[in-house]
């Protein structure tokens, strides 16, 4: 169902912390021309913990489906602690024609996997899109076990995929190898941007990654020689990606290195701090920024 390359959008906010429609919608624009299979809005690169207000949420979605207007796949994350928020957000998407739905686990507390299953079939009864899991135990304090994902998986048709951001493959290779026997239509995406080839080649979908928000073809180009069986390329377009990711340790939070990388790709005059707040990357970063966008 979900296949290929996805970009996590990273949120524009102005000076004062209001989104930056303008800027956003050029950067749409090229990732869509780029060939991103499908966009991605209020995940964690998107600082969906930034926006709380549910009313800014749902401004948010209809402002990006109207730009995306159908071209590609636009899945919502809709996940919080609030059982009732998620499926009123759900619904929500559903009518504007949104593809699917990214769903975070519950965080803070560190549920035990019977709440798991309980957060989840709630909403999958609640909720006609198509439900992508996302697993992200560095940040929620839960890595959802393989018999879980497959109970769910087995029994609501509405759960289609997990997004698996662990730095583990062998997380990817035990999703695709329990529960694509049973669900061959189940999609195992990887959150991690080098992955892509390790996530094709053990079975997987493909990626939903940060960086494609800098530069979309280079991986776009990466799954279309992935198809073409041009391993000869795929293993130079591999190479490139490897060497990308090193954007990520260069700033904290990673995000604000994002959208440095965003204003420099595309050339924008845009607010590189996270939501509300004034977080200035010093000049030799900036510089190491700009000469990683350039390579």
């Amino acid at each position: 169902m979900f296949k290929g390359i996805y970009t996590p959008l990273v949120t524009l906010f102005d000076e004062n912390g209001n989104i930056d429609k303008n800027n956003l919608k050029i950067l749409i624009e090229k990732l869509i021309d780029d060939g991103v299979d499908g966009i991605v809005i209020l995940g964690s690169v998107g600082e969906f913990f930034n926006i709380s207000s549910l009313e800014d949420k749902k401004d948010y979605i209809q402002f990006v489906s109207k730009v995306v207007k159908g071209r590609v796949k636009l899945i919502i994350g809709t996940g919080s602690n609030n059982i009732e928020e998620v499926i009123e957000l759900n619904n929500y998407s559903n009518d504007l024609k949104a593809d699917g739905v990214l769903i975070i686990t519950p965080y803070f507390f560190g549920l035990d996997e019977n709440y798991m299953y309980e957060y989840y079939s709630k909403i999958a009864q609640n909720t006609k899109l198509p439900i992508i899991i996302y697993n992200f135990p560095a940040k929620t304090s839960i890595n959802l076990s393989y018999d879980l994902i497959l109970r769910l998986a087995n029994e609501f048709n509405n759960i289609v995929g997990i997004k698996d951001t662990t730095d583990s493959m062998s997380n990817v290779r035990r999703f695709v190898q329990k529960i694509k026997k049973v669900r061959k239509d189940f999609c195992v995406i990887s959150g991690f941007d080098e992955y892509l080839l390790p996530n094709l080649l053990s079975g997987g979908d493909g990626i939903i990654g940060g960086l494609t928000n800098i530069n979309a073809k280079l991986f776009t180009d990466a799954y279309k020689a992935f198809l073409d069986k041009d391993f000869e390329k795929l293993l130079i377009y591999q190479d490139k990606i490897n060497n990308m990711t090193e954007l990520y340790d260069l700033t904290n939070p990673f995000i604000v290195g994002l959208k440095e990388a965003v204003k420099v790709s595309l050339k924008l005059d845009i607010n590189t701090t996270i939501r509300n707040y004034d977080i200035k990357i010093d000049e030799e970063i900036r510089g190491k920024i700009k000469k990683l966008v350039q390579s």
